[in-house]
């Protein structure tokens, strides 16, 4: 979220770096800037009524010292006065800030200088390339008849036992997931991610202070009884972890790794594009995390890409990376890189991981702070990213590596795996 202080100091500024969303927000911060200044002047006569007030009260101990019964009587009315406005200014005051927030929450992250303005997908840059497409055989098949035809994963099972999009996964299909999960993990740590294993449920408070709510309200799962919700990364937990901590400046980079399974609705179509793989309810993520000091996420953040770089290097798998345009961006971010695989069966880029930087935007709803050298506390930036997302992954890998035989497994994978081969 934005301060109201930053909008007010860099008013223009925001307004103009909003406009790269393709959308006018100048209405929005005009009206959160006027509520501001009426909360502000409230604000200031209550504080006034309160410094009479406490005058007052000592005027009246020195009058009753001194015998002046009646000048205190008249002096003790004016405070239930003042006591009577200050009410009445408390209950204005609570709806200014309130109606500020609901303002507040609608507007979204500030894109950074790099990113370019864009309506959609069209308008994004690509940034990096690395491999070639690699030529199959005539015979080639997408992954959702591959996987049927080894065994692998079964999704009428899957719509048996929870419904459309939870796949069961089967024999070698299994232990693909769970070698690629451990391949993943202990690359983090290498890394020199901190590895954690979080809750798959997360409170309210938790979806907001990472911008799950209420922007994507309609795409998590919630368990109405116990008022929780399955979390769509372990982005939620994991960043959460520091929601209302102060850190020491010499603290700084916090780094976290952990695996989750991801729940999303995932409303929309579901046609050819979205067969097989590439649209879950349920899928299997690792993910990364840093918490770090302004002045350094950018670097950071390059850091976080190279990493991902390096994983679907060691993968052997064709990929690019989209720096996305301001209107295919995401609510929290100040910029995202996408990376996306090349499907030589598909014949199509399909996207295995986002890596962001959300700047101070999470950190003001968490109240994570770090203590500078200064002596004052502020924000702290934070960053994600998918290290990564498994579906597209094996999509891409089954489809990539198949010939008229069975599927080669890259090399990297075979020690955690177990087989060289799928046949």
């Amino acid at each position: 979220m934005l301060l109201v202080s930053y909008i007010r100091e860099n008013k223009e500024a925001v307004i103009t770096g909003l406009a790269k969303r393709n959308k006018d927000f100048r209405q929005q911060i005009e009206e959160t800037l006027a509520i501001d200044e009426n909360r502000r002047k409230v604000q200031s006569e209550l504080e006034g009524n309160h410094s009479e007030a406490n005058k007052l009260a000592k005027e009246i101990g020195d009058l009753f010292k001194a015998g002046k019964h009646d000048e205190a009587e008249v002096k003790k009315g004016a405070v239930a006065q003042l006591k009577d406005a200050s009410k009445a200014m408390d209950t204005k005051l609570a709806e200014l800030e309130n109606a500020q927030k609901q303002l507040l929450l609608q507007i979204p992250n500030v894109p950074a200088t790099l990113v370019a303005a864009g309506k959609s997908a069209d308008d994004n840059v690509e940034v990096y390339k690395w491999g070639q497409a690699p030529k199959l055989y005539s015979g080639k098949k997408p992954h959702w008849d591959l996987i049927q035809q080894y065994d692998l994963i079964d999704f009428e099972l899957g719509t048996k036992i929870a419904g459309a999009g939870f796949p069961v996964y089967k024999g070698k299909g299994a232990r693909l997931q769970r070698g690629l999960i451990n391949f993943f993990l202990n690359q983090a740590s290498a890394a020199g991610y901190h590895e954690y294993q979080p809750p798959h449920l997360v409170n309210e408070a938790s979806g907001y202070g990472t911008g799950q709510l209420p922007d994507k309200e309609g795409q998590m799962y919630h368990i109405g009884v116990d008022d929780l919700y399955l979390i769509p990364t372990a982005e939620v937990p994991l960043t959460n972890l520091y929601r209302d901590v102060i850190l020491k400046e010499d603290e700084l980079p916090v780094r976290m790794t952990g695996y989750t399974p991801c729940f999303r609705r995932e409303a929309g179509s579901w046609g050819a594009h979205v067969r097989g793989l590439n649209r879950l309810h349920q899928f299997d993520k690792v993910e990364i995390v840093q918490i770090a000091h302004p002045s350094q996420s950018y670097v950071l953040l390059d850091e976080m890409v190279e990493h991902v770089k390096d994983l679907l290097q060691q993968l052997e798998l064709h990929f690019r990376i989209i720096r996305l345009c301001g209107g295919d961006m995401g609510f929290t971010s100040a910029m995202t890189y996408d990376f996306e695989v090349y499907s030589a069966a598909q014949e199509r880029w399909l996207e295995v991981s986002s890596v962001s930087n959300f700047e101070t935007f999470q950190a003001n709803r968490l109240k994570c702070r770090f203590k500078g050298s200064d002596g004052k506390t502020h924000p702290v930036h934070t960053l994600n990213g998918s290290a990564l997302a498994l579906p597209r992954i094996v999509a891409a890998l089954l489809e990539n590596n198949q010939d008229e035989k069975g599927i080669t497994i890259p090399a990297i994978l075979v020690p955690y795996i177990g087989f060289e081969r799928i046949e």
